[in-house]
Protein backbone atom coordinates (compact mmCIF):
# COMPACT_ATOMS: atom_id res chain seq x y z
CA UNK A 1 0.00 0.00 0.00
CA UNK A 2 1.33 3.42 -0.98
CA UNK A 3 2.50 5.68 1.84
CA UNK A 4 2.33 9.45 1.62
CA UNK A 5 3.55 12.22 3.87
CA UNK A 6 1.15 13.81 6.32
CA UNK A 7 2.15 17.23 4.96
CA UNK A 8 0.96 16.35 1.46
CA UNK A 9 -2.21 14.74 2.77
CA UNK A 10 -3.15 18.03 4.43
CA UNK A 11 -3.42 19.81 1.08
CA UNK A 12 -5.51 19.23 -2.02
CA UNK A 13 -5.81 20.58 -5.54
CA UNK A 14 -7.13 24.15 -5.48
CA UNK A 15 -10.90 24.56 -5.49
CA UNK A 16 -10.44 27.01 -8.36
CA UNK A 17 -9.61 24.07 -10.62
CA UNK A 18 -12.97 22.41 -9.90
CA UNK A 19 -14.76 25.57 -11.04
CA UNK A 20 -12.88 25.58 -14.34
CA UNK A 21 -13.72 21.93 -14.95
CA UNK A 22 -17.41 22.55 -14.28
CA UNK A 23 -17.64 25.22 -16.97
CA UNK A 24 -18.29 24.56 -20.65
CA UNK A 25 -15.61 24.93 -23.31
CA UNK A 26 -17.18 28.13 -24.67
CA UNK A 27 -17.58 29.77 -21.27
CA UNK A 28 -16.34 33.29 -20.62
CA UNK A 29 -13.57 32.77 -18.10
CA UNK A 30 -13.50 35.44 -15.41
CA UNK A 31 -11.69 33.10 -13.06
CA UNK A 32 -8.20 33.44 -14.47
CA UNK A 33 -5.49 35.18 -12.48
CA UNK A 34 -3.45 36.34 -15.44
CA UNK A 35 -3.42 39.42 -17.67
CA UNK A 36 -4.82 39.08 -21.19
CA UNK A 37 -2.07 41.23 -22.72
CA UNK A 38 0.99 39.98 -24.63
CA UNK A 39 4.42 39.89 -23.03
CA UNK A 40 6.31 43.08 -24.05
CA UNK A 41 8.09 42.59 -27.41
CA UNK A 42 11.49 43.65 -26.05
CA UNK A 43 11.27 40.96 -23.35
CA UNK A 44 10.44 38.28 -25.93
CA UNK A 45 13.26 39.47 -28.19
CA UNK A 46 15.80 39.29 -25.36
CA UNK A 47 14.87 35.64 -24.78
CA UNK A 48 15.07 34.86 -28.48
CA UNK A 49 18.52 36.41 -28.75
CA UNK A 50 19.73 34.53 -25.68
CA UNK A 51 18.48 31.25 -27.13
CA UNK A 52 19.93 31.85 -30.59
CA UNK A 53 23.31 32.96 -29.24
CA UNK A 54 23.55 30.03 -26.83
CA UNK A 55 23.68 32.36 -23.82
CA UNK A 56 20.78 30.49 -22.21
CA UNK A 57 22.02 26.96 -22.84
CA UNK A 58 23.63 26.40 -19.45
CA UNK A 59 22.79 26.75 -15.79
CA UNK A 60 23.05 30.26 -14.44
CA UNK A 61 24.17 31.07 -10.92
CA UNK A 62 21.77 29.59 -8.36
CA UNK A 63 20.70 33.14 -7.55
CA UNK A 64 20.26 34.05 -11.23
CA UNK A 65 22.39 36.06 -13.61
CA UNK A 66 24.11 39.07 -12.12
CA UNK A 67 22.57 41.28 -14.81
CA UNK A 68 19.05 40.21 -13.84
CA UNK A 69 19.71 40.72 -10.14
CA UNK A 70 21.12 44.17 -10.87
CA UNK A 71 17.95 44.96 -12.85
CA UNK A 72 15.81 43.81 -9.90
CA UNK A 73 17.87 45.96 -7.51
CA UNK A 74 17.46 48.96 -9.82
CA UNK A 75 13.73 48.31 -10.03
CA UNK A 76 13.35 48.40 -6.23
CA UNK A 77 15.33 51.65 -6.07
CA UNK A 78 13.22 53.16 -8.87
CA UNK A 79 9.76 51.93 -7.89
CA UNK A 80 9.88 51.14 -4.18
CA UNK A 81 12.32 53.58 -2.61
CA UNK A 82 14.68 51.12 -0.95
CA UNK A 83 18.09 49.77 -1.88
CA UNK A 84 18.84 46.11 -2.54
CA UNK A 85 22.23 44.50 -2.93
CA UNK A 86 22.10 42.26 -6.03
CA UNK A 87 23.68 39.56 -3.85
CA UNK A 88 20.54 39.69 -1.73
CA UNK A 89 18.26 38.58 -4.58
CA UNK A 90 17.29 35.08 -5.72
CA UNK A 91 15.58 34.66 -9.08
CA UNK A 92 12.91 31.96 -8.75
CA UNK A 93 10.48 29.92 -10.83
CA UNK A 94 7.73 32.50 -10.51
CA UNK A 95 6.32 34.12 -7.42
CA UNK A 96 5.04 30.70 -6.34
CA UNK A 97 8.53 29.32 -5.76
CA UNK A 98 9.53 32.56 -4.08
CA UNK A 99 6.69 32.09 -1.57
CA UNK A 100 7.64 28.44 -1.13
CA UNK A 101 11.27 29.03 -0.26
CA UNK A 102 10.39 31.99 1.97
CA UNK A 103 8.02 29.89 4.08
CA UNK A 104 10.20 26.76 3.97
CA UNK A 105 13.26 28.65 5.21
CA UNK A 106 11.52 30.39 8.13
CA UNK A 107 8.93 27.96 9.52
CA UNK A 108 9.60 25.02 11.84
CA UNK A 109 7.17 22.17 12.39
CA UNK A 110 4.16 23.39 14.36
CA UNK A 111 5.04 27.09 14.06
CA UNK A 112 2.32 29.47 12.94
CA UNK A 113 2.00 31.46 9.73
CA UNK A 114 -0.56 34.27 9.83
CA UNK A 115 -2.16 35.28 6.54
CA UNK A 116 -5.24 37.11 5.20
CA UNK A 117 -8.58 35.32 4.89
CA UNK A 118 -9.73 35.40 2.18
CA UNK A 119 -6.26 35.20 0.68
CA UNK A 120 -4.19 33.60 -2.05
CA UNK A 121 -4.65 29.83 -1.87
CA UNK A 122 -0.92 29.08 -1.67
CA UNK A 123 -0.43 30.64 1.77
CA UNK A 124 -2.26 27.88 3.62
CA UNK A 125 -0.97 25.06 1.42
CA UNK A 126 2.68 26.09 1.59
CA UNK A 127 2.42 26.44 5.37
CA UNK A 128 1.19 22.83 5.57
CA UNK A 129 4.01 21.66 3.29
CA UNK A 130 6.53 23.29 5.64
CA UNK A 131 4.93 21.47 8.57
CA UNK A 132 3.60 24.72 9.97
CA UNK A 133 0.21 25.72 11.35
CA UNK A 134 -1.92 28.03 9.19
CA UNK A 135 -3.51 30.91 11.11
CA UNK A 136 -5.91 32.93 8.95
CA UNK A 137 -6.98 36.45 9.96
CA UNK A 138 -10.29 37.92 8.87
CA UNK A 139 -10.27 41.15 6.89
CA UNK A 140 -11.85 44.55 7.46
CA UNK A 141 -15.09 45.52 5.72
CA UNK A 142 -13.03 47.07 2.90
CA UNK A 143 -11.15 43.74 2.56
CA UNK A 144 -7.82 45.10 3.78
CA UNK A 145 -5.97 43.38 6.62
CA UNK A 146 -5.84 45.25 9.92
CA UNK A 147 -2.32 45.32 11.47
CA UNK A 148 -3.95 45.25 14.92
CA UNK A 149 -5.61 41.93 14.09
CA UNK A 150 -2.28 40.52 12.95
CA UNK A 151 -0.60 41.67 16.13
CA UNK A 152 -3.40 40.20 18.25
CA UNK A 153 -2.98 36.85 16.46
CA UNK A 154 0.76 36.60 17.17
CA UNK A 155 1.86 34.11 19.81
CA UNK A 156 5.22 32.74 20.90
CA UNK A 157 4.73 30.09 18.20
CA UNK A 158 4.37 32.57 15.33
CA UNK A 159 7.19 32.39 12.79
CA UNK A 160 5.84 34.61 10.02
CA UNK A 161 2.92 36.63 8.73
CA UNK A 162 2.00 37.28 5.11
CA UNK A 163 0.91 40.63 3.70
CA UNK A 164 -0.41 40.88 0.13
CA UNK A 165 -0.99 44.28 -1.45
CA UNK A 166 -2.52 44.80 -3.93
CA UNK A 167 -4.32 41.63 -2.92
CA UNK A 168 -5.47 38.49 -4.61
CA UNK A 169 -8.42 37.76 -4.42
CA UNK A 170 -9.80 41.10 -3.21
CA UNK A 171 -8.00 43.83 -5.15
CA UNK A 172 -7.53 45.70 -1.86
CA UNK A 173 -4.51 47.98 -1.37
CA UNK A 174 -3.06 48.42 2.12
CA UNK A 175 -2.38 52.02 3.16
CA UNK A 176 1.20 53.26 3.69
CA UNK A 177 0.37 53.55 7.39
CA UNK A 178 -0.67 49.89 7.48
CA UNK A 179 2.55 48.84 5.80
CA UNK A 180 4.61 50.80 8.29
CA UNK A 181 2.71 49.10 11.11
CA UNK A 182 3.39 45.66 9.61
CA UNK A 183 7.09 46.51 9.62
CA UNK A 184 6.90 47.58 13.28
CA UNK A 185 5.10 44.35 14.19
CA UNK A 186 7.79 42.27 12.47
CA UNK A 187 10.50 44.08 14.43
CA UNK A 188 8.80 44.08 17.82
CA UNK A 189 7.64 40.45 17.71
CA UNK A 190 10.60 38.97 15.84
CA UNK A 191 8.27 37.43 13.25
CA UNK A 192 9.27 37.76 9.62
CA UNK A 193 6.88 39.68 7.38
CA UNK A 194 6.53 38.00 3.99
CA UNK A 195 5.34 40.76 1.67
CA UNK A 196 3.69 39.43 -1.49
CA UNK A 197 4.05 42.30 -3.96
CA UNK A 198 3.34 40.51 -7.23
CA UNK A 199 0.57 43.00 -8.16
CA UNK A 200 2.40 46.12 -6.91
CA UNK A 201 2.40 48.04 -10.20
CA UNK A 202 -1.34 47.52 -10.79
CA UNK A 203 -2.73 50.27 -8.55
CA UNK A 204 -5.63 52.60 -9.44
CA UNK A 205 -6.11 54.51 -6.20
CA UNK A 206 -3.88 54.83 -3.20
CA UNK A 207 -0.21 53.96 -3.22
CA UNK A 208 1.77 50.76 -2.94
CA UNK A 209 4.39 51.03 -0.21
CA UNK A 210 6.56 48.06 0.71
CA UNK A 211 7.13 47.29 4.40
CA UNK A 212 10.74 46.63 3.37
CA UNK A 213 11.19 50.41 3.37
CA UNK A 214 10.85 50.35 7.16
CA UNK A 215 12.32 47.05 8.38
CA UNK A 216 14.94 44.41 7.63
CA UNK A 217 12.59 41.73 9.00
CA UNK A 218 10.80 41.57 5.65
CA UNK A 219 11.08 39.11 2.79
CA UNK A 220 9.77 40.66 -0.43
CA UNK A 221 8.21 38.28 -2.95
CA UNK A 222 7.70 39.61 -6.46
CA UNK A 223 7.52 38.45 -10.08
CA UNK A 224 7.23 39.55 -13.68
CA UNK A 225 4.03 37.52 -14.04
CA UNK A 226 1.37 40.18 -13.56
CA UNK A 227 3.24 43.43 -14.21
CA UNK A 228 4.58 42.32 -17.58
CA UNK A 229 1.99 39.66 -18.45
CA UNK A 230 4.59 36.89 -18.13
CA UNK A 231 2.75 34.22 -16.13
CA UNK A 232 3.99 31.47 -18.44
CA UNK A 233 7.62 32.54 -18.22
CA UNK A 234 7.75 31.56 -14.53
CA UNK A 235 10.15 34.22 -13.31
CA UNK A 236 9.94 35.71 -9.84
CA UNK A 237 12.32 36.67 -7.07
CA UNK A 238 12.85 37.18 -3.37
CA UNK A 239 14.84 39.93 -1.69
CA UNK A 240 15.82 39.99 1.98
CA UNK A 241 18.80 40.37 4.28
CA UNK A 242 21.85 38.24 3.62
CA UNK A 243 21.15 35.73 6.41
CA UNK A 244 17.64 35.12 5.11
CA UNK A 245 18.79 34.90 1.49
CA UNK A 246 21.45 32.35 2.41
CA UNK A 247 18.81 30.07 4.02
CA UNK A 248 16.31 30.47 1.18
CA UNK A 249 19.09 29.74 -1.29
CA UNK A 250 19.61 26.34 0.33
CA UNK A 251 16.01 25.41 -0.43
CA UNK A 252 16.11 26.90 -3.93
CA UNK A 253 19.40 25.18 -4.81
CA UNK A 254 18.05 21.70 -4.17
CA UNK A 255 14.50 22.22 -5.39
CA UNK A 256 15.17 24.28 -8.52
CA UNK A 257 18.94 24.87 -9.07
CA UNK A 258 18.18 28.06 -11.01
CA UNK A 259 15.33 29.82 -12.73
CA UNK A 260 14.88 29.18 -16.45
CA UNK A 261 17.73 30.93 -18.26
CA UNK A 262 15.72 32.25 -21.25
CA UNK A 263 13.17 33.67 -18.81
CA UNK A 264 15.92 35.44 -16.90
CA UNK A 265 17.02 37.27 -20.03
CA UNK A 266 13.40 38.20 -20.80
CA UNK A 267 12.84 39.45 -17.25
CA UNK A 268 15.98 41.57 -17.30
CA UNK A 269 14.75 43.26 -20.49
CA UNK A 270 11.23 43.75 -19.09
CA UNK A 271 12.50 45.35 -15.89
CA UNK A 272 15.12 47.53 -17.58
CA UNK A 273 13.25 48.45 -20.75
CA UNK A 274 10.35 50.80 -21.54
CA UNK A 275 7.67 50.83 -18.83
CA UNK A 276 4.92 52.45 -20.89
CA UNK A 277 3.49 48.99 -21.63
CA UNK A 278 2.76 48.63 -17.92
CA UNK A 279 1.05 52.02 -17.75
CA UNK A 280 -1.13 51.12 -20.75
CA UNK A 281 -2.14 47.82 -19.19
CA UNK A 282 -3.00 49.44 -15.86
CA UNK A 283 -5.13 52.07 -17.61
CA UNK A 284 -7.03 49.32 -19.43
CA UNK A 285 -7.62 47.41 -16.17
CA UNK A 286 -8.86 50.61 -14.53
CA UNK A 287 -11.41 51.14 -17.30
CA UNK A 288 -12.60 47.54 -17.08
CA UNK A 289 -12.85 47.75 -13.30
CA UNK A 290 -15.19 50.72 -13.58
CA UNK A 291 -17.37 48.93 -16.14
CA UNK A 292 -17.63 45.89 -13.87
CA UNK A 293 -18.35 47.94 -10.74
CA UNK A 294 -21.12 49.84 -12.54
CA UNK A 295 -22.67 46.53 -13.61
CA UNK A 296 -22.47 45.01 -10.14
CA UNK A 297 -23.99 48.14 -8.63
CA UNK A 298 -26.92 47.95 -11.06
CA UNK A 299 -27.48 44.37 -9.87
CA UNK A 300 -27.58 45.60 -6.30
CA UNK A 301 -24.46 43.66 -5.29
CA UNK A 302 -22.33 45.23 -2.56
CA UNK A 303 -18.74 45.37 -3.81
CA UNK A 304 -15.83 46.94 -1.92
CA UNK A 305 -14.02 49.05 -4.53
CA UNK A 306 -10.82 47.28 -5.57
CA UNK A 307 -7.95 49.74 -5.66
CA UNK A 308 -5.53 47.46 -7.48
CA UNK A 309 -4.81 44.08 -9.12
CA UNK A 310 -7.58 42.98 -11.52
CA UNK A 311 -10.15 41.36 -9.25
CA UNK A 312 -13.42 42.40 -7.66
CA UNK A 313 -15.01 40.49 -4.79
CA UNK A 314 -18.71 41.28 -4.46
CA UNK A 315 -20.94 39.93 -1.71
CA UNK A 316 -23.35 37.58 -3.46
CA UNK A 317 -26.53 35.67 -2.54
CA UNK A 318 -26.62 31.91 -2.08
CA UNK A 319 -26.51 30.03 -5.36
CA UNK A 320 -25.14 33.00 -7.30
CA UNK A 321 -21.86 31.43 -8.41
CA UNK A 322 -23.57 28.28 -9.70
CA UNK A 323 -26.20 30.37 -11.49
CA UNK A 324 -23.50 32.44 -13.19
CA UNK A 325 -21.54 29.36 -14.26
CA UNK A 326 -24.73 27.78 -15.63
CA UNK A 327 -25.07 30.86 -17.85
CA UNK A 328 -21.59 30.37 -19.31
CA UNK A 329 -19.44 32.64 -17.18
CA UNK A 330 -16.71 31.33 -14.89
CA UNK A 331 -16.31 33.08 -11.55
CA UNK A 332 -14.72 31.65 -8.41
CA UNK A 333 -16.59 31.14 -5.13
CA UNK A 334 -15.10 33.25 -2.37
CA UNK A 335 -14.67 30.32 0.00
CA UNK A 336 -12.07 28.86 -2.38
CA UNK A 337 -9.81 31.50 -0.79
CA UNK A 338 -10.70 30.70 2.82
CA UNK A 339 -13.67 30.68 5.15
CA UNK A 340 -13.60 34.48 5.22
CA UNK A 341 -14.53 34.47 1.53
CA UNK A 342 -17.87 32.75 2.09
CA UNK A 343 -20.73 34.79 0.66
CA UNK A 344 -18.44 36.43 -1.89
CA UNK A 345 -17.24 35.65 -5.41
CA UNK A 346 -13.97 36.57 -7.09
CA UNK A 347 -14.34 38.08 -10.53
CA UNK A 348 -11.30 38.71 -12.72
CA UNK A 349 -11.67 41.52 -15.23
CA UNK A 350 -8.60 40.47 -17.22
CA UNK A 351 -10.60 40.36 -20.44
CA UNK A 352 -11.71 42.84 -23.10
CA UNK A 353 -14.54 45.29 -22.51
CA UNK A 354 -17.03 43.69 -24.90
CA UNK A 355 -16.56 40.24 -23.37
CA UNK A 356 -16.84 41.76 -19.92
CA UNK A 357 -20.14 43.44 -20.83
CA UNK A 358 -21.47 40.11 -22.14
CA UNK A 359 -20.48 38.48 -18.86
CA UNK A 360 -22.18 41.24 -16.87
CA UNK A 361 -25.44 40.54 -18.71
CA UNK A 362 -25.21 36.88 -17.71
CA UNK A 363 -24.43 37.86 -14.11
CA UNK A 364 -27.45 40.16 -14.04
CA UNK A 365 -29.66 37.30 -15.20
CA UNK A 366 -28.19 35.04 -12.55
CA UNK A 367 -28.72 37.68 -9.85
CA UNK A 368 -32.39 38.04 -10.76
CA UNK A 369 -32.81 34.26 -10.79
CA UNK A 370 -31.46 33.64 -7.26
CA UNK A 371 -33.23 36.52 -5.51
Amino acid sequence: MAHFSDRVERISISGIRAVFEAAGEDAINLGLGQPDFPTPPHAKQAAIEAIESGASDAYTSNKGTLELREAIAAKHERDNGFSVDPEHVIATAGGSEALHIAIEAHVNGGEEVIYPDPGFVSYEALTHLAGGTPKPVELREDLTMDPADVEDAITEDTAAFVVCSPANPTGAVQSPADMKEFARIADEHDAVCISDEVYERIVFEGEHVSPARFSDNVVVVNACSKTYSMTGWRLGWVTATNDRIERMLRVHQYAQACASAPSQFAAEAALSGPQDVVDEMVAAFNERRDVLLDGLEEMGLDTPTPQGAFYAMPRVPDGWVDAVIERGVVVVPGDAFGDGGAGHARISYATDIETLKEAIEAMAEATAAVR
